[in-house]
């Protein structure tokens, strides 16, 4: 379970690097030289970190850590190379990435080193210090909290979920990114003010063994004895965690039931850690507990039968997956960067459709490459998603509402943006009477994170904003090939979506004709222009019009 520890006793640490693991070693003045290792039982201290899983840290580009004098492997805790220390002098706080001291603004998204965002959210200016506003937005009437049929969770403690140990560069899974949206959805007057808010409250162990079985419930439960531990390289927890961990899922737990009963129409759950890579037994990808997963359960015990969720976080909900792969009553549909399997975690191919009865029931719409924006997105909606939706008729709808396929995210290298993500919310809120419940999830840009989940929370809210993304999309090339080879693998267990599929696949045929076209175009001789005014003029006329013939 946990790889790395220190015991709240100890007066100080050193770091050895085992294996290409980090080991804390609780020392004391003198005897720092030569303390104990802890590593968990069964675990010996030079195997104790061996396990070399991809990890979030790989897709920053790391390609060399360092080294411990006594051992040339990697080290695996999250330190992306980044420019020498004594040239780094600030870290940007809405993308972590680390910057030059002489440098006002972040080099990568542009951020001022004093920006207000963690004051007002994405209406604060990005190219100023922290003086005002780009503009406030107005407060629309019509709905107070008291009145509000959307509810909203959060509650501060889930802030006290941090890394223990001050590194060069942030953890991009901080506490900033709920204090990022928070603060926009109070500049723009939603929350408080317009939304319900939920009392919190951590969810009984009872409740997490419906997902997870009782030994990881309990690993959870042990870190709050640690001042810090790890259970993978990238997958923190400090002496909070747990309780933060338990309050996330209660929230969704309580808003799942709220929602469903009709207490209200629906619900945005603020809450970290996240938990769609959380699986039946191991934590993983920042992930404690499975969040959506207990929000779906818990539906399905106040009476739905058919349960939606949607994950639309660049990265796959592994996690998600694998608790209800097996299960007929929940489906699971996730669009991701997947790329041949080299994109975190590497699961979620498109034949990855559920196993042993639950066939069809599992949906994965992998992305082939990076840079996938709004058209693909709303494409894949209205081809694979709401068709597949629709068939099953679910009583319920949850989104595992990553936004770190947002235009601007470090990790996810997309190109989403707020309409689009309000676009595909307004798409499912016809589903199930609008029961749903937006669960955060990933999201690691807190301009991006804090400006689409405020444009989502409109959305629920009921809102029906200008939106300038065309009904009818045209998707890039990569992304329709994705598409059809979704349709292809569903067909068999969604017959519906037949016609879409031939109409798709004619549409491919057709852009592949107009490619070699165009190929050959490119590949014809061009006639030197000179030879228009020598004595080569004949011979220039007649090749230009063989040419313009041959072109048509």
């Amino acid at each position: 379970m946990v790889v790395e520890t220190i015991e709240r006793s100890c007066e100080g640490s050193k770091r050895r690097h085992v294996n290409g693991g980090d080991i804390a070693v609780p020392c004391s003045g003198e005897e720092c030289s030569n303390g104990d290792i802890n590593v968990a039982p069964g675990v010996s201290a030079k195997r104790a970190r061996v396990s070399r899983e991809m990890t979030f840290e790989d897709i920053y580009g790391a390609d060399a850590l360092l080294n411990d004098d006594d051992d040339e492997e990697d080290d695996c805790d999250w330190e992306p190379v980044q420019a020498p220390m004594e040239f780094v002098k600030w870290c940007c706080v809405n993308c972590t990435m680390s910057n030059p001291g002489d440098m006002v603004h972040c080099y990568i998204c542009g951020e001022h080193k004093e920006s207000g965002i963690l004051r007002h959210g994405y209406l604060a200016s990005p190219f100023l210090k922290d003086t005002g506003l780009i503009e406030v937005e107005e407060k629309y009437g019509g709905s107070s909290s008291a009145t509000s049929s959307t509810a909203v969770g959060f509650d501060e403690r889930m802030l006290l979920h941090s890394e223990f140990e001050v590194k060069a560069q942030p953890h991009p899974e901080r506490p900033d990114r709920l204090r990022a949206i928070a603060a926009s959805l109070a500049t723009a007057g939603v929350f408080p003010g317009r939304c319900l808010p939920i009392n919190a409250r951590e969810i009984t162990k009872q409740e997490l063994q419906m997902v997870h079985t009782s030994e990881h419930v309990d690993a959870v439960d042990t870190t709050s004895q640690l001042l810090y531990s790890y259970f993978t390289s990238d997958t923190y927890a400090n002496e909070y965690s747990a309780r933060a961990a338990r309050l996330a899922a209660g929230l969704c737990a309580d808003l799942a039931t709220d929602i469903f009963t009709g207490r209200v129409k629906n619900g945005f759950a603020l809450v970290r850690p996240p938990g769609h890579h959380a699986g039946v037994r191991h934590a993983m990808g920042f992930c404690l507990h499975n969040n959506a997963a207990v929000a779906a359960l818990v539906a399905q015990a106040a009476g739905a039968k058919k349960v939606l969720i949607v994950d639309w976080d660049v990265h796959h909900g592994n996690g998600t997956q694998e608790i209800f792969e097996q299960n007929k009553s929940v489906l699971y549909i996730s669009l991701h960067r997947h790329e041949g399997g080299n994109f975190y975690p590497g699961t979620g191919a498109a034949d990855e459709v559920g196993s042993n009865g639950g066939e069809g029931y599992c949906v994965n719409v992998p992305w082939s490459c990076g840079g996938v924006g709004d058209k693909d997105y709303i494409f894949a909606f209205q081809h694979v998603v709401l068709p597949i939706a629709s068939a099953f008729s679910p009583d319920f709808v949850i989104i595992s509402a990553g936004f770190d396929a947002a235009r601007g995210d470090p990790l996810g290298c997309c190109d989403v943006t707020p309409a689009g993500y309000s676009r595909m919310t307004q798409m499912l809120g016809d589903l199930c009477g609008g029961k749903m419940l937006v669960i955060l999830e990933g999201g690691y840009n807190l301009r991006s994170i804090s400006a689409s989940a405020t444009a989502v929370i409109k959305v629920l809210l009921g809102e029906n904003p200008e939106n300038e993304l065309p009904i009818a999309t045209t998707p890039s090339g990569a992304g329709l090939q994705t598409v059809l080879d979704v349709l292809n693998i569903q067909l068999e267990f969604w017959p519906s979506l037949a016609i879409s599929y031939s109409k798709l696949l004619s549409e491919l045929e057709a852009r592949l004709i107009e490619n070699k076209k165009n190929q050959m175009k490119k590949k014809l001789v061009r006639v030197p222009t000179w030879w228009k005014w020598g004595r080569k003029k004949l011979l220039y006329n007649f090749l230009s019009a063989r040419m313009i013939s041959r072109s048509k």
